[in-house]
């Protein structure tokens, strides 16, 4: 019998980001509307869009969850019977909780919804996800600060139908499963609503009672500390471990991240995940899914608390800033039917002659060298400047629509 495969989970802060990773190889998407999800700074999706990214997600046979993970007050639920409503009546797999009102409102309201309970619920252990699956929970999304032996037990006593989701990419917070009030108080923007400022990875000082005013540096490097700025989490080499702990869908952090993160990272895990499942005894891993991985902008990379708890090599003390290697310079729309010369669509410059990368869902990277542009007139032209251009192309290899298009950064930059 075919083991069941677990689920490849990935962020989408807005519609095309949503097509991305369904087309890069994700099996399900995580969203948040306008409203109640913890996520504001990211464009969030309307209802419409909402309802075109779940048509687009079940014509490919993929699940789109929606979060409705605040931490509520009171006036919070004026509207919340009205938008559970409204994500049923469009088709929602699920939406994504924390608080036991909205899970009693939910059930009360949707009671065929399928509930997953937020990493921001904090469960650490198998009587909490006892109590959960209790209250209709389907799936557990476990707190970031576990080790793979406390999943396994979790897994172990708890019924087989509940669901573990867990954290596999992105970043990590520094407060307990992102319940923080740092942001909060530094500038008002309330990290349990949506609006977490990061003021965690901000570069602080010390400063000695007595001496008000005179602010003492705490150097790790001539740039200062950031003594609250972890790594991001990247668990792509242990794939195996992962699948073996219980845990049935793998998720990606980052509904704020470009449509190219998505697409990045989703396609590396796609390729490890494939190769595991076609032989798990002699899964290896490659290199190249880790070389992928970092051609997206990143924090360097730590594996959090699934091998042991994290200690000082786990920070970032040297910067509070992405590593970017990469531009991102355009995206196929499709094929001049005249021509046959291939429709991108720029996202960064890009020139006659230049050697670049084609990222392409499910296969290798390929490399090309542009030969000849032109501009949507059919006149040549010699580079693509403009933001969002649309410019037909000819290179030296075939292209489909949703490949992206990349160079390398001449000289490494943090942005």
């Amino acid at each position: 019998m075919e083991m069941k495969r677990a689920e490849l989970l990935a962020p989408a802060g807005d519609l095309e980001k949503l097509k991305t990773a369904i087309i890069y190889g994700a099996d399900a998407v995580y969203i948040g509307g306008e409203v109640f999800g913890m996520r504001s700074a990211a464009k969030n999706f309307s209802i419409e869009d909402m309802a075109e990214g779940v048509e687009f997600a079940h014509a490919r046979g993929k699940k789109v969850y929606v979060t409705v993970n605040i931490i509520p007050h009171n006036e919070d639920f004026k509207y919340l019977d009205e938008y559970l409503l409204e994500l049923q009546r469009i088709g929602i797999d699920a939406i994504i909780v924390s608080d036991p009102g909205v899970i009693s409102v939910a059930k009360r309201v949707v009671p065929e919804m399928e509930l997953h309970l937020s990493t921001q619920a904090n469960t650490t252990n198998f009587e909490s996800a006892n109590f959960w699956y209790n209250q209709g929970i389907k799936r557990v999304v476990v707190a970031r600060e576990m080790s793979f032996e406390e999943i396994k037990e979790i897994r172990e006593k708890t019924p087989d139908d509940l669901e573990i989701e867990a954290f596999m990419h992105g970043a990590m917070c520094i407060s307990y499963s992102g319940r923080c009030l740092i942001s909060n108080y530094m500038t008002g923007r309330e990290a349990n609503k949506g609006s977490c400022a990061q003021s965690c990875r901000w570069q602080y000082y010390l400063m000695e009672e007595k001496r008000p005013g005179e602010y003492f540096p705490i150097y790790e490097d001539e740039r200062g500390t950031f003594f609250f700025n972890s790594k991001d989490l990247c668990m792509i080499e242990h794939i195996p471990e992962l699948v073996e702990s219980g845990i049935m869908s793998l998720k990606i952090e980052g509904r704020m991240k470009t449509a190219y993160y998505v697409a990045t990272v989703v396609r590396a895990y796609r390729m490890a995940l494939d190769a595991y499942y076609e032989d798990p005894e002699n899964w290896k891993f490659n290199p190249m899914w880790m070389e992928e991985l970092k051609k997206g902008s990143h924090r360097h990379f730590t594996t959090g608390f699934y091998l042991h708890k994290p200690g000082t090599e786990d920070q970032n003390y040297e910067s509070a800033s992405y590593v970017r290697n990469y531009d991102f310079i355009g995206v196929v729309r499709g094929h001049d039917e005249e021509t046959g010369l291939a429709i991108v669509e720029q996202r960064n410059k890009m020139s006659v002659g230049e050697d670049i990368e084609i990222m392409a869902p499910y296969k290798e990277t390929m490399y090309a060298k542009i030969l000849e542009m032109y501009n949507e007139d059919g006149e040549p032209i010699e580079s693509a400047p403009h933001p969002r251009q649309i410019v037909k192309m000819k290179l030296d290899v075939p292209v489909e629509e949703d490949y992206m298009l990349r160079k390398p950064i001449e000289e490494k930059i943090d942005n």
